[in-house]
């Protein structure tokens, strides 16, 4: 298969294959007699397989770990819960931080429901967002 006919089976732009190329996501394909990429079906498994794992929030770098354990014969099942598992905890730190967030935003719209816009003679800010305490 060439490349647009890869491309429009897994929905991504050509471009988008060639970078996974260069990146080492994807092997180096065989070429045609006039120089055209001629890639087997398995890369379109393996394309797949990237689009999963980036929508599972893992990085190239953390796709390309699982690919290369694979590529050296060891099954990556348990390096690929390990990445779950870190990816799990960054998300909920960042849950946490969004709780907070939308706390502060809340008291922030609060705030701006007491003020009036006529108070608000400071000609570089807003006064309904307080300026930070000068340390």
């Amino acid at each position: 298969m060439r490349i647009g006919e890869v491309a429009a089976a897994v929905r991504l732009d050509p471009q988008t294959i060639r970078y996974y190329e260069r990146r080492g996501l994807l092997p180096e394909p065989q070429r045609d007699p006039s120089g055209y990429r001629a890639y087997d079906h398995s890369v379109i498994t393996r394309l797949q397989f990237i689009r999963a794992g980036q929508g599972v929030g893992f990085t190239l770098i953390e796709i390309a770990s699982i690919l290369d354990l694979r590529g050296d014969g060891v099954t990556p099942c348990t390096h690929v819960r390990d990445l779950l598992s870190t990816k799990l905890r960054d998300v909920r730190t960042r849950q946490d931080e969004l709780a907070i967030l939308g706390e502060e935003l809340e008291g922030l719209i609060s705030r701006s429901d007491q003020l009036d816009p006529v108070d608000c003679t400071d000609t570089d800010s807003c006064h309904v967002i307080p300026r930070p305490a000068r340390q």
